[in-house]
């Protein structure tokens, strides 16, 4: 395809756009405005699936087994690329990781390309992904099949700069429960087991622990239940945390680490010790460097700049298991939020915003045209087509 003919499919997949955009905004806004915690993700859900069935797509719900997943196909070329919608709120702060925009995004990159596919020679997958934060919904649906065939995927992520990657760290979620016994905190306490001073003694052996992690581990968490009365001797204390290191390899290095400092609070306590993870653990991230480079040409031609960041944001997603399957990207899109930043209240609010909303057409957009300069480069074809997820 010569680049005159590029740009004019180009031009018909921006009219295509813009004539969806309404669509992907009210999208945007709604799942915002009805936060929903992973797994539970039913209005969000439903509102992308009806969206997408509105496409002619072939619509799978409830792929993966997941009541609030699904994936929608079409085209018929063997070149097969995905797009990641996520949609799941945080508790408290609602959508301030604002995945209302990246579920917008995708409904609306997937709107402008539909029409086109059989002329560019490519196929898409939609994938309604829930519970990235901390569910490892992509895990889930990737073990049972929903990634099967694709050759490569990505997403955007709404955050305060913009960048053609998200660098990342593999991490694990760890529910940490310990059971002591009740009694009188005043006029008993010698037949009791504070299970609060259990977790105290954890909490500060992970503290000097630190000394002896590598600069790139992480261990963060919370007391979700310390106790009923302050003059029971607290005999069930719950919390949650997540470690994080550079890669799986390091963090199975890191997790017996932090078990001990647990397992230490146990006995010196006499508390009984349960640990459990929630949801799979999740990767390292494997950017597929010519797919991001055409990625961000393709935005910086949409208008995003790419400054040089000040500070290296990292976080972990599921999105990085399956860029360990498939050549896959993960960029992330200025909402002009500064200076809130990802997890608090104020960048809620940034997600709902005239930034935000126009960051779901030029995100979308970019992913479309990356997609189209994909299947026009063969060489690169031919390369995706040959990682192929099982």
């Amino acid at each position: 395809m010569s680049t005159k003919d590029l740009q004019e499919v180009k031009d018909r997949i921006k009219g295509e756009a813009e004539r969806r955009y309404d669509q992907a905004l009210m999208l945007s806004h709604l799942i915002h405005e009805n936060p929903e915690l992973g797994f539970e993700e039913y209005k969000a859900h439903d509102w992308m699936a009806a969206a997408i069935s509105d496409l002619g797509m072939d619509l799978n719900d409830h792929a993966g087994g997941l009541r609030t997943a699904f994936t929608g196909d079409a085209g018929g070329a063997p070149l097969k690329i995905g797009i990641c919608a996520e949609y799941d709120a945080l508790p408290g702060v609602g959508h301030a990781c604002g995945h209302n925009v990246i579920a917008a995004c995708a409904y609306l990159a997937t709107a402008a390309l539909v029409p086109f596919l059989d002329e560019i020679g490519v196929s898409i997958r939609i994938l309604g992904t829930p519970a990235e934060e901390g569910g490892g919904g992509k895990v889930l649906m990737l073990e049972q099949g929903a990634f099967k065939h694709l050759n490569a995927a990505m997403m955007v992520h709404p955050a305060p700069a913009e960048s053609d990657r998200m660098p990342t760290l593999a991490a694990k979620h760890l529910d940490i429960t310990f059971v002591g016994k009740e009694a009188h905190a005043s006029g008993y306490p010698q037949v009791g087991i504070n299970a609060l001073d259990a977790m105290t003694i954890s909490q500060v052996a992970i503290g000097l622990q630190r000394q002896h992690n590598y600069p790139y581990d992480q261990v963060h968490g919370f007391v979700s239940h310390g106790g009923d009365a302050p003059n029971v001797i607290p005999a069930l204390v719950e919390g949650t945390y997540i470690i994080r290191s550079k890669t799986l390899s390091d963090l199975e290095l890191l997790e017996p680490k932090i078990n001990r400092c647990f397992e230490a609070g146990a006995h010196a306590t006499g508390a009984s010790l349960n640990i459990t993870s929630p949801s799979p653990a999740y990767s390292e991230f494997i950017t597929d460097e010519e797919i991001a480079a055409i990625y961000r040409r393709q935005a910086e031609a949409c208008g995003r700049p790419f400054p040089d960041p000040t500070r290296e944001f990292r976080a972990s997603t599921d999105m990085a298991n399956i860029s360990l399957e498939i050549p896959s990207i993960h960029p992330l899109l200025d909402i002009d939020s500064l200076p809130a930043i990802n997890h608090q209240p104020e960048f809620t609010r940034a997600a709902r915003s005239a930034a935000a909303d126009k960051a779901v057409f030029e995100g979308a957009l970019s992913m479309a045209y990356t997609i189209l300069e994909i299947a026009a480069d063969q060489s690169l074809s031919k390369r995706l087509m040959s990682h192929s997820c099982r």
